[in-house]
C-alpha cells in the first residue's frame, strides 16, 4: 500500500519564543496554569466566544458539509461538532485496527524497558499509565501517537469491542502537543491526561490515552467501567490541540512497516476515524 505522509508543520515564533527563551518559559508557567485553562475553557463554552466560530472555520479550512452545524450556541459547540452519519464509516472487520479519531499517526515499537523517544522527547510508558503493572502488559507491543489539530474533528472513538478495566484522569500541567514543545519538555509525561485500560475482542489488553494540551478546557469521556463496542463514542475534546495515544501488546497487531519507517524519519501518516490502520495479528475469540 502506498500512504502519503505529511510532515509536521512549522514552528511558530511565538512557540520558539515560549520554549526557548528565558523570557517566554516564564510566560508559559502563567499559560500553562490550570486556572488560565479554566477562565479560556468557560469563556469558549459561553454565548459571547459566539462571534469566533466564523473566523474559526474560516481560517482552518473546514468543511463544514460533513457536520451537523445547526445552532451552535458557542465556540466549543463548533469545535465539537457532531459529523454527519456516513461521514466517517468504521470498518467492522473483526480482524482491522481502526483509528480512533481524524488525526496525524506516528507508530514506534515499545522497547523493552518501555521508554519511547517520540519527537525528541523521552516518553515513559510507566509514566505515561502511572502503573508500572499496567506498563509491563505492553513491553515489546506498539505506541500509536494520533496529534489532534484544531481543525480536525475532535470527537473520538473506541477501536474495538471489549470491557473497561480502569480509567483514571490525571490532572497534571497543560503544554501545547506541537513538535517544538517536545524539545523542551516532557509532554506526554506531565500534561493532563485520561487513561483507559480495555481487554479487546480481537487485540488483548489494550490502553487508550488521551492527553490535554495548552488551553484545552476538559477531556470529556463517557464511559469509566462496563462494555463498549467498536466505533462507539469514546468522548470528546474541549478546545486546544491535542493527543491520543494507543498502547497495544505484543504480538496482538500488524502495522505496515512503512509507517514505522516514515515515524523514526519526523513523518505523519493523515488517518480518519474508523479506517482501517493495520490489523490484528492473534487468532479472533470465538
Amino acid at each position: 500500500m502506498t500512504y502519503s505522509f505529511k510532515t509536521p508543520e512549522d514552528d511558530t515564533k511565538i512557540l520558539k519564543f515560549l520554549y526557548h527563551t528565558a523570557v517566554g518559559r516564564i510566560i508559559l508557567k502563567v499559560l500553562c496554569a490550570p486556572a488560565l485553562s479554566k477562565i479560556s475553557g468557560a469563556f469558549l463554552s459561553s454565548v459571547f466566544s459566539k462571534p469566533l466560530i466564523s473566523p474559526f472555520i474560516r481560517k482552518n479550512n473546514i468543511d463544514m458539509s460533513e457536520y451537523v452545524s445547526d445552532g451552535f450556541r458557542c465556540f466549543n459547540d463548533c469545535f465539537t461538532r457532531k459529523i454527519r452519519d456516513g461521514a466517517r464509516p468504521v470498518e467492522l472487520s473483526p480482524a482491522a485496527l481502526i483509528s480512533p479519531c481524524d488525526a496525524y499517526l506516528s507508530a514506534y515499537h515499545i522497547s523493552d524497558d518501555t521508554v519511547l523517544s517520540i519527537k525528541h522527547s523521552r516518553l515513559s510508558i510507566e509514566k505515561l499509565l502511572e502503573s508500572e503493572s499496567a506498563a509491563e502488559a505492553f513491553g515489546g507491543g506498539i505506541c500509536l501517537v494520533f496529534r489532534l489539530c484544531v481543525n480536525h474533528y475532535h470527537r473520538y472513538c473506541c477501536f474495538d469491542n471489549g470491557k473497561i478495566l480502569y480509567n483514571k484522569f490525571s490532572k497534571g500541567v497543560l503544554h501545547t502537543v506541537r513538535p517544538i514543545a517536545l524539545d523542551s519538555v516532557p509532554v506526554f509525561n506531565i500534561n493532563s491526561r485520561e487513561i483507559t485500560v480495555f481487554d479487546t475482542e480481537n487485540f488483548g489488553r489494550a490502553a487508550q490515552v488521551e492527553v490535554g494540551a495548552m488551553l484545552v478546557g476538559k477531556i470529556k469521556n463517557y464511559k469509566t467501567e462496563g462494555s463498549v463496542k467498536r466505533g462507539e463514542e469514546k468522548g470528546m475534546f474541549l478546545y486546544g490541540g491535542s493527543t491520543i495515544v494507543l498502547l497495544l501488546e505484543k504480538g496482538r497487531a500488524d502495522i505496515d512497516k512503512e509507517i514505522f519507517d516514515a515515524s523514526a524519519r519526523g513523518l505523519e501518516l493523515p488517518v480518519k476515524l474508523g479506517e482501517k490502520i493495520g490489523s490484528a495479528k492473534q487468532p479472533l475469540r470465538s
